[in-house]
This record gives C-alpha cells, structure tokens and sequence, in this order.
C-alpha cells in the first residue's frame, strides 16, 4: 500500500461497481484507484452526517479528512467479514465525539451559512435534511420550518444527536447503529427513544410559541 493516501476532496461520485471490501482491498493491495472510489462513493453522506452532527462546516470538512485518513492508516486491518460502511462510520463517530470534546469553544453556526458557495446543489445546513428540496423563494414557510428542525436537533445532548443521526437520517439498521457507536442493542433503542420522545417535545413547545405568538 502506498505511503499516503490518495486526496480527499469532496465532490464527483463513484463509478466503480466493485463492493466497498473489494475496493479496500484492492487498496491495501496497492490500488490507489480504490481508495478514491471509496472516497467519492461516501462523500456526500458521510461530511452530511458529520455536519449535521458536528453543526459547523469548517468542523465537518476537518473531522472528514481525518476520518479517511485513519482509513488509510487502518486500511490493513480492516476485517474482509465485516462491511465497510458501518466501519467507516465509527471512524466518522469516534472522530466526531473527540473533536466535541477537545474543543474549548463551540462558534454557533449561523442559520443561513451556506455549505459550499462553489457547489452549485449545496446550500444551507437545514437544506440537507431529509425532506423534500425547496424551491427557492417558493415555499418560505417550509423553509424556516427545516430550520427550526435543524435547531431543535443541534440542541439535542450528543449522544441523542447521532443515535437519532444515525437511525433517522441515514437509515441504519439497530445493530449497525450499535456497533458504530459500540454500545449495545438495547441502548441504541432506549437513547433513540429518548431522542425522539425529546425532539417531539422540544418541537411541540416551538409550535405552541408560535400559536401563542400570533
């Protein structure tokens, strides 16, 4: 395997119709070709996730390159029987929750801070989430809704966050859940239940303010 890793920029996407496993593989075996595969194919979601976790770009864009490579670091060690992505994403997590932690201060994001003024598709934090694109100036009303969600899931205590980021957003599976955040089955449930009963009454007390506002 090579000394260093192939860039990581973000942007373009995978064409490569090889596994996840057999790219790393083909990585380990000297294919630099492979590791860039597997960076275009995660991308997207994998900075989505972490700035939806993170809540700031700078952050995220940080917390990304460090995550692939620590993939390049432990690419050798990487267990063919188990799947990449869920690898991946502990790498992301574990990353994520030390940059929380070893940050002395946490700059708010500014609700409309854009996420790659050269990305024509990107746009504000809020515009990731999962729910149908905005037309701009269409809808404004849907728009400062998203924000509001995009709120509400940023005040959440970290280990809620990603659970509900995790599950929710990027669709894993309990037990893939599970082992990125190396907690057990029964935890992944009971904090996704806390996290959903908590943005369910966070979201509730915002839509009473609004009706009492009016």
């Amino acid at each position: 395997m090579s000394d260093s890793p192939a860039k990581t920029s973000r942007g373009g996407s995978s064409g490569d119709s090889r596994t996840d496993e057999q790219l790393i593989a083909a990585y380990c075996a000297g294919d630099k070709e492979g590791f860039a595969q597997l960076v275009a194919r995660y991308e997207r979601e994998l900075f989505h996730f972490l700035y939806r976790f993170l809540g700031d770009r700078a952050a995220a864009e940080d917390v990304f390159q460090e995550a692939f490579l620590q993939v390049h670091l432990s690419a050798t060690t990487f267990d063919a029987k188990r799947r990449f992505k869920p690898w991946l994403f502990t790498i992301a997590a574990n990353k994520g929750r030390d940059y929380l932690r070893s940050a002395s201060r946490r700059a708010t994001m500014p609700l409309e801070a854009a996420i790659s003024p050269s990305d024509e598709e990107s746009g504000r934090f809020v515009d990731m989430m999962k729910s149908a694109e905005l037309v701009p100036g269409v809808d404004l009303e849907a728009a400062e809704e998203r924000e509001r969600v995009r709120e509400v899931v940023m005040r959440m205590p970290e280990n809620l966050r990603e659970v509900l980021l995790l599950s929710y957003f990027h669709q894993f599976p309990y037990g893939q859940i599970g082992e990125i955040l190396n907690i057990p089955l029964g935890t992944v449930k009971s904090r996704l239940h806390a996290a959903v009963a908590m943005f369910a009454s966070r979201w509730a007390e915002i839509q009473q303010n609004r009706r009492g506002g009016r």
